[in-house]
């Protein structure tokens, strides 16, 4: 299986700190907030890692390379030119380097979830999403589990067959994940481990002072 990390967005909330870096290159704990998720998928069982790239992204393209000083084969889907294509849109693009099933990890935040290589959907099912406990800047949640609403993490397990006959361009997730809860075709799981949304400057200086205790 491949995993893909999510690293198209602008990073408007974090600036000036993104003025010249773009956010996942951003350092928690003495690192950049990337390198973590790529050691935990390695940690994991992942060898092969998709990133999508827009605002600066050839910074990171340059600082990961190939990705062979971590231990993987690092894929690019490349944004710059149209400047990001939103969640769903990203992954539609980046769909010819993905596996028949794929986890996709947001590139802005920081858990210490374990990532699953061996994964397998259920049958029928077209997603599986994490879902944390809601967040102070995210109250209400995003979905319903077992009568409790919660928050979607960022982390998720997906089909192709969930994106393949969309068309190219911007395209957001959310949209798609209800429509496949309407279908009875998405299963979601609760994690309650450590899961940090890397928003903005405070939230980023909080973390890199745990992490550096």
């Amino acid at each position: 299986m491949r995993a893909m990390i999510l690293s198209a967005g602008l990073g408007t909330r974090m600036r000036p700190l993104t003025n010249h870096t773009p956010k996942p290159l951003l350092e928690v704990g003495g690192k950049p907030l990337i390198v973590w998720h790529i050691e935990r998928l390695k940690e994991a069982g992942f060898r092969e890692i998709v990133i999508n790239v827009a605002y600066l992204g050839y910074k990171i393209i340059d600082y990961l390379g190939d990705g062979s000083r971590y231990g993987v084969k690092i894929f690019y889907s490349d944004e710059q030119k149209e400047g990001g294509l939103e969640t769903a849109g990203g992954i539609i693009k980046a769909l010819p380097l993905l596996s028949d099933t794929f986890l996709v990890v947001n590139g802005d935040i920081w858990t210490d979830y374990l990532f699953n290589s061996k994964f397998r959907l259920k049958d029928n099912s077209l997603a599986h999403i994490i879902l944390i406990d809601n967040p102070p800047h995210n109250l209400d949640g995003d979905f319903l589990l077992n009568g409790k609403r919660y928050t979607f993490s960022g982390i998720a397990y997906y089909s192709k067959e969930m994106f393949s006959n969309l068309e190219y361009g911007k395209r957001k997730l959310a949209p798609l994940l209800f429509k496949a809860i309407d279908n009875n075709r998405l299963t979601m799981e609760y994690y309650g481990g450590e899961w940090y949304d890397i928003g903005t400057p405070q939230r980023l200086k909080e973390l890199d002072i745990k992490l550096s205790i």
